[in-house]
C-alpha cells in the first residue's frame, strides 16, 4: 500500500490546486446577458430620481433604463453625465474636467461613486468594486454594451475616486446625438448569448451639422474615445 502514497499524495495536490483556480477563474455571468441597438431618435434629458445623483445630471435618454436598473442591483450615485451646452445656452455637466473625445459630451457616458461616498477607498465601495467587475471582468476588455470602463488600473479612475461606464454607440462629434446605442434589455438574465454591434456604413458629414445635442443626429467619424475615455 505505501508504494500508492505518492500517487495519492500528487492526485491530492492536483484537486487542491483546481478548487484554487475555480475560486479565482473569472465569473461567467458578467456583464448583461443581452444587448440590443437603439436606433431612435436621442435627447439629453435629467436623470430619473430611481437614480441617485447630483442636481442637474442628465444623459441621453436611451441609457436611462439601463442606468434605472444599475441602480436597482448597485449602490451608485452618479456625480456627472453629459458635460456640454444645452439648446438654450445652458451649460450641464462638469467644466473642463473630461479629456476631448470623451462620451460624456455625447451624454453617453456617467461617472458614479457609492451612495454614502466618504471620499475613502473602503467597505462603502465595494458595491461599486462588483459593477466594474461586472462591466469589465478583464481590464481593458468591457463586455457589450460597455465601450470603456475606468476604474482600477486606470490612471484617476479607482475605488475612492469614481467608475466611469461608457455605453457603445455610432461614431459621433463632440456634442451630438449618436445615430444608435448598443444598451441591454432591461431584466435580461445572465446565460444568454450577446449581440454584436453590427457594421454600418458612415453617412458624409454634412456641411453645417446642427449645433447642440438636441440638434439632428450625425455619424461623423470622430476617432473614437481616447485612451482614458474618461
Amino acid at each position: 500500500m505505501r508504494e500508492h502514497g505518492p500517487a495519492r499524495r500528487i492526485l491530492l495536490a492536483v484537486a487542491v490546486a483546481a478548487a484554487i483556480g475555480a475560486l479565482w477563474a473569472p465569473a461567467a455571468s458578467a456583464g448583461p446577458a443581452s444587448t440590443r441597438i437603439v436606433s431612435s431618435p436621442g435627447k439629453i434629458v435629467p436623470l430619473p430620481a430611481s437614480v441617485p445623483h447630483e442636481e442637474g445630471d442628465m444623459v441621453d435618454k436611451r441609457i436611462v433604463p439601463d442606468l434605472v436598473w444599475i441602480a436597482a442591483h448597485f449602490p451608485i450615485y452618479v456625480t456627472d453625465g453629459y458635460s456640454g451646452p444645452l439648446p438654450n445656452g445652458e451649460h450641464v455637466g462638469c467644466h473642463g474636467c473630461h479629456v476631448k473625445g470623451s462620451d460624456h459630451y455625447n451624454g453617453l457616458a456617467v461617472d458614479v461613486v457609492p451612495v454614502n461616498d466618504d471620499g475613502k477607498c473602503d467597505a462603502t465601495w465595494s458595491g461599486i468594486t462588483r459593477l466594474a467587475k461586472w462591466a469589465e471582468p478583464q481590464q481593458n476588455r468591457p463586455v457589450p454594451p460597455f465601450r470603456w470602463v475606468g476604474y482600477e488600473g486606470d490612471a484617476g479612475h479607482g475605488c475612492g475616486n469614481h467608475l466611469h461606464l461608457s455605453w457603445e454607440h455610432a461614431a459621433a462629434p463632440q456634442f451630438q446625438l449618436a445615430e444608435w446605442v448598443e444598451v441591454f434589455p432591461v431584466g435580461a438574465q445572465n446565460g444568454e448569448s450577446k449581440s454584436k454591434v453590427p457594421r454600418r456604413k458612415r453617412k458624409p458629414a454634412p456641411k453645417a451639422p446642427p449645433a447642440g445635442p438636441a440638434g439632428g443626429v450625425s455619424t461623423v467619424h470622430s476617432g473614437g474615445v481616447s485612451a482614458s475615455g474618461d
